[in-house]
């Protein structure tokens, strides 16, 4: 089989994706083209529109992975025994793991994402976003922390941490920082917004 007779679904849509993560790491969405993309797979441009309509659909497949194992990892970094403090550092931890494993990644879902307009992007930021809040619920929803006194957190409470945790990732991974630092505000911010009242 050619390059000129893929066929979708293949182990060439992997490869593009990882293709597209290196590319990222190295210089950025904004300056990647598809030919940086298929250069990094070592495919043809062929076999990247038989994948993908455009690279924003690559990045979008590509963040769509990413977010997925972040909530992921969250979720399994919190156990659901704890006091509720915490679980509150727990939840944190694992997302800033999740930054830790990969700065630029993360970075290219909080700045470029939103600047790609409407259509798949603002869909896949809204899809996004609602399952990190429907995460924050599931953690917040639970007997152990109705018995401490927290209620479920509220999707536009939820709405308001993610955005503030994000910007602060953001800001941290662009100025070179490790993200770590910044855990222990993060920590305290989630507390004071979810923790009992």
């Amino acid at each position: 089989m050619t390059t000129l007779d893929v066929p979708a679904d293949t182990g060439y849509r992997r490869r593009l994706i990882d293709g597209l993560a290196a590319c990222i790491r190295e210089r950025g969405y904004p300056d990647t083209t598809v030919a940086d993309i298929v250069r990094a797979a070592r495919t043809s441009r062929r076999t990247f529109y038989a994948q993908f309509a455009d690279r924003q659909e690559c990045l979008v497949a590509l963040l769509h992975e990413t977010n997925q194992r972040t909530i992921a990892r969250i979720a399994a970094a919190v156990d659901p025994a704890a006091p509720w403090d915490t679980q509150t550092r727990q939840a944190i931890e694992g997302w800033i793991a999740a930054v830790q494993a990969d700065p630029p990644i993360t970075l290219s879902w909080i700045r470029d994402v939103p600047a790609l307009g409407p259509g798949r992007a603002r869909q896949f930021q809204r899809e996004t976003m609602s399952s990190f809040v429907a995460m924050i619920r599931r953690l917040t929803d639970t007997p152990q922390l109705a018995a401490a006194g927290l209620r479920p957190a509220q999707d536009q409470t939820a709405v308001i941490l993610l955005g503030g945790l994000r910007e602060l990732i953001a800001i941290t991974v662009e100025e070179g920082r490790d993200v770590t630092t910044i855990t222990d505000v993060a920590v305290d911010a989630t507390a004071r917004l979810l923790g009992p009242r």
